[in-house]
């Protein structure tokens, strides 16, 4: 299939960025490792944003270049006719990364544009000096979400980037440096963190698959993992039990709450055949679908259904979101 060349480059680019921004993160020994992991996945999310309205706009390059009014012999503006803005080199300039969060609208959740706008604020703020040192493991929570969000738009939106080939995670803070302490933070440091914060506070509880932040623990103890887990070889694979806890963290939606969210999630949902056919089909899935005892412990109790978060994935092929 023939690919338009610009989105093409757009898409390119953007997996480019990120994974530079992962490689820098990453290193062993990196002085300006949060300022540059901010400003790389910012550049990263902007590309791939462009490329999703070019997409959106049938590869017209003109609805992602920004425009101005054109200029009249007598000098004056035009109120009628728009061109192309141009910069100093009269090369074409680009709409910002908050212009095409802006023309995108509802098609990014709320959780994902929070994650986005921090990432932003911390880039601006790392261009303009403000010392971030000693709150490597908040920025660390938000690279965890922005990787995980940035996967998820692009399987969501069924960009064409094949993820099989990359490695997109991030080292453990822990692995860095073990040896962290609480640092004193400055008064700007204290502004940004404040930001965060009202972002998570107006986080949107409905979306469960995008995140602004994520926390990830590593505690290092005597010992190794070996001698806590029951391990055996099997044929299809290695089992591993979960507890109750991690059972409904994983599969967290009764049929009621999914539904519920499917009403609020697609515009043209119904509660008929089809959407019960395609149930059938999720059920069969194991890593989407669980069924367990309601009462572990009795072999006569009845049972219930339970879905996993990214039961979506597989409706939104199904049905038209909001």
């Amino acid at each position: 299939m023939r690919v338009n060349k610009l989105y093409r480059s757009l898409l390119d680019k953007s997996v480019a960025s990120m994974m530079s921004a992962i490689e820098i993160y990453n290193k062993p020994d990196f002085k300006y490792r949060e300022e540059a992991f901010s400003i790389l996945a910012v550049n990263s999310w902007e590309l791939l944003l462009k490329a999703i309205v070019l997409k959106n706009n049938k590869y017209k390059e003109k609805s992602i270049y920004q425009q101005e009014p054109a200029i009249l012999h007598d000098g004056s503006k035009s109120r009628n006719r728009c061109v192309v803005k141009k910069n100093r080199c009269g090369n074409p300039m680009f709409i910002s990364i908050n212009e095409a969060i802006a023309l995108l609208g509802s098609q990014l959740p709320k959780n994902l544009i929070n994650n986005i706008e921090v990432l932003i604020e911390l880039r601006n703020n790392a261009v303009h000096f403000v010392d971030y040192d000693g709150f490597g493991k908040q920025v660390q929570e938000i690279g965890y979400a922005c990787i995980k969000n940035y996967i998820l738009i692009i399987k969501e939106n069924n960009v064409e980037i094949d993820f099989d080939k990359y490695n997109l995670y991030l080292m453990p803070l822990a692995l860095v440096n073990k040896d962290i302490v609480q640092p004193v933070l400055t008064s700007e440091v204290k502004n940004y963190l404040n930001l965060v914060k009202s972002k998570i506070d107006s986080k949107d509880e409905q979306d469960e698959q995008f995140d602004i932040t994520i926390s990830i623990d590593v505690n290092f103890q005597k010992g190794n993992a070996f001698d806590s887990i029951s391990v055996r070889y099997d044929p299809s694979g290695l089992p591993i039990n979960l507890t109750e806890d991690n059972l409904l963290k994983r599969y967290p939606l009764t049929h009621d709450k999914l539904v519920e969210k499917c009403r609020n999630r697609y515009s043209n949902y119904l509660k008929n055949k089809k959407f019960y056919r395609v149930l059938a089909e999720i059920k069969k899935n194991k890593k989407l679908y669980l069924l367990r005892k309601l009462d572990p412990n009795n072999p006569k109790s009845s049972e219930q259904g339970f879905y996993s978060s990214n039961v979506f994935q597989e409706l939104d092929k199904h049905y038209i979101r909001k």
